[in-house]
């Protein structure tokens, strides 16, 4: 992997971190969020006059849980394009059916570029044969998507994730996450989790990412926003090394359909981010909104992706954040995150 040190692997190829611009750290371009065991269920057209419903229960239209429209992606990634944004972070993996041939088309025509994730998400998506696996045989299949690409079409992963974790970790869930730090170790690519719905969840994934000998600095802990709900337990986290990702911005509503959260809005995830600046976190913090529905989209009444940029950043500069500070979530962090370690 010495090729790739200091380098971004895009999906069109490795790219400088400086050309990454604005990064959404955290998206979903084309995602199958339905059980592999409920998918052969119907859902109803997504209307307008459903949005309301939608918005309260996002799960409620099994239509609304996938995303594979390349024409709508393109036309989604031109409005994140022309408002600024520069780089998309893709982190559909095995299990939620990846797409990484229509990632590049979208990445060509747009001039956004693209990471793609690799790895396995949570149990009830992993595939059959995964529990007779070992953690070094799955290290070995994210790692050859690392350096070889995604089956035959030498288009190549540029993270390690998002890994999927539930509550309480499932023994096959743990043996993913361990293989993805071998993985990390071994090719200089940064890891990214998606933590357990528990406060224990992301310190509990640190603590197997300490015993498997990974890189704390290089490790990405998503949902902090509906996982952490205290500035305390944000400090501990960033104090284990790991960066904490505030990636669901756009996602106001109260009701959590998954688990009894109550969810942050906007300013609030502002305010804690602010704070973690000022105790001296800021350079581990990174921003995205997690767009995997139909109604998070342009095309059906939603924010879309160039949200973070035309409506979010605003409300940081009025909330008393720096351009300096914006940049630094934004383009410095994860150009760093992202660029392959030696």
């Amino acid at each position: 992997m010495s090729a790739l040190s200091g380098k971004v692997q895009t999906v069109l190829g490795p790219v400088e971190p400086a050309e990454l611009g604005f990064v959404h750290a955290h998206e979903h371009l084309f995602v199958n969020l339905i059980p592999p065991n409920l998918r052969d269920l119907k859902g109803e057209p997504i209307r307008m006059e459903d949005l309301g419903a939608l918005r309260r229960n996002w799960i409620s239209n099994p239509e609304n849980l996938f995303l594979d429209d390349e024409e709508i992606a393109i036309d989604e990634m031109r409005q994140f394009g022309s408002a600024g944004g520069g780089t998309i972070i893709d982190q559909t993996i095995q299990g939620i059916d990846p797409n990484p041939e229509a990632l590049v088309r979208v990445s060509r025509e747009t001039g956004v570029h693209i990471v793609a994730g690799s790895g396995f998400y949570q149990m009830e998506y992993h595939p059959p044969e995964l529990s007779n696996w070992s953690k070094e045989e799955i290290a070995e299949r994210i790692l050859t998507e690392i350096t070889e690409g995604f089956g035959d079409t030498g288009i190549k992963a540029g993270l390690i994730g998002e890994i999927g974790l539930s509550w309480p970790v499932h023994p096959d869930e743990e043996k993913v996450l361990r293989g993805a730090v071998q993985a990390q170790r071994r090719s200089g690519a940064s890891l990214s989790i998606h933590p357990g719905r528990s406060v224990e969840g992301p310190f509990e994934a640190m603590r197997v990412v300490s015993e498997e000998g990974g890189e704390p600095t290089r490790t990405i802990m998503c949902h902090i926003d509906r996982t952490l709900f205290d500035l305390d337990s944000m400090i501990r986290l960033a104090e284990t090394g790991c960066c904490l990702e505030f990636d669901l911005f756009g996602q106001e509503s109260s009701f959590y359909p998954l688990a009894p959260i109550d969810m942050p809005n906007d300013a609030m995830r502002i305010d804690y981010i602010r704070q973690l600046i000022d105790a001296g976190h800021g350079e581990k913090i990174l921003v995205s909104q997690d767009i995997c529905t139909k109604h998070h989209l342009t095309r059906y009444g939603g924010e879309g992706y160039a949200y973070l940029l035309t409506c979010v950043i605003p409300l940081m500069r009025q909330k008393g954040m720096s351009d300096s500070q914006i940049d630094t979530i934004g383009k410095e962090n994860p150009a760093r995150v992202l660029a392959f370690a030696a």
